[in-house]
């Protein structure tokens, strides 16, 4: 099993992951072809050692399962059996999916940042952060990844994840950077790359939220990673596809180059594992 019962502490200057929301925000400047590729990488205050990956390029296989529109709660119970259950000798595995309309508010979370929910619920979890939105139209990544055997500690996980999605907005021009003390990924002043993570046992489970082409209004029922008015964009306001699929493609090679990692796609289906990690799986249908 991944080593240890008690699961990390992450540091405070993650304290608010899972962020986003607010309002629409209009497309910055997007400079051409090398001159994004070189900003997305000049954001200030900002420790750098995760930009240049120290792995074995593409020596690690890599699960990716492509799971389609999914109730958040289903998916919530898969990842917490996967990470309990998988032995030292199981794949990582990367799930992408959309989730139906759901708040979620992380362990910490504050029920005052939570406006007016309305019709949508609220599912309170064991993820760093305060409160964020899911919905059609915003790619969500659970990165379900061994630490201890990729030789990782928290900060640089959550730095590398980020620059997989910094990445990912350059192939489309896009200039976005991170935050110090406010994990997450940004275009101008507004909230584009979401992360809330939890480690349990050395291993990885909950993500990252990306927004593509959804509609943003029920970001205004919350005080998105507990800011009041803080703006959120995405992928299309911004020039890019609106897409799931083609933002997918370049956000999975941008991971991988992350962390050194091989893709491979897996069954389009939530595993269930067994003590000799072979169970059945449950149809993502």
């Amino acid at each position: 099993m991944c080593r240890s019962d008690v699961a990390p502490i992450l540091s405070r200057a993650y304290g608010r992951f899972m962020a986003g929301a607010g309002q629409s925000h209009d497309a910055s400047i997007r400079p051409s072809g090398t001159d994004a590729k070189r900003a997305h990488s000049r954001d200030d205050g900002v420790v750098n050692a995760c930009l240049d990956p120290q792995f074995d390029a593409m020596t690690r296989p890599l699960l990716v399962r492509r799971l389609g529109r999914q109730p958040y709660v289903r998916v919530l119970e898969a990842m917490r059996a996967f990470t309990d259950a998988r032995g030292v000798d199981t794949p990582d595995e990367l799930w992408l999916l959309e989730h139906d309309p759901v708040f979620t508010l992380g362990q910490a979370g504050r029920s005052e940042h939570v406006l007016a929910p309305g019709d949508i619920p609220v599912v309170k979890v064991e993820r760093g952060g305060q409160v964020t939105y899911h919905g059609p139209g915003q790619i969500v990544g659970y990165p379900l990844l061994d630490l201890r055997r990729l030789g990782l500690g928290v900060r640089e996980l959550v730095c590398r994840i980020e620059q997989a999605i910094i990445d990912t907005l350059a192939e489309w021009n896009i200039v976005a950077v991170r935050r110090d003390g406010a994990p997450g990924v940004y275009v101008g002043d507004a909230k584009i790359g979401a992360l809330g993570l939890r480690v349990r046992r050395g291993c990885t489970f909950h993500g990252l939220a990306f927004n593509v082409a959804m509609d943003l209004e029920p970001f205004r029922r919350i005080n998105p990673c507990g800011f009041q008015g803080l703006a959120v964009t995405q992928v299309l306001d911004l020039g890019g596809p609106g897409s799931l699929a083609a933002v997918e493609d370049v956000l999975v090679d941008a991971f991988a180059r992350q962390f050194g990692f091989h893709p491979q796609p897996a069954a389009a289906n939530l595993p269930l594992l067994t003590g000799t990690d072979r169970a059945g799986a449950v149809d993502a249908a």
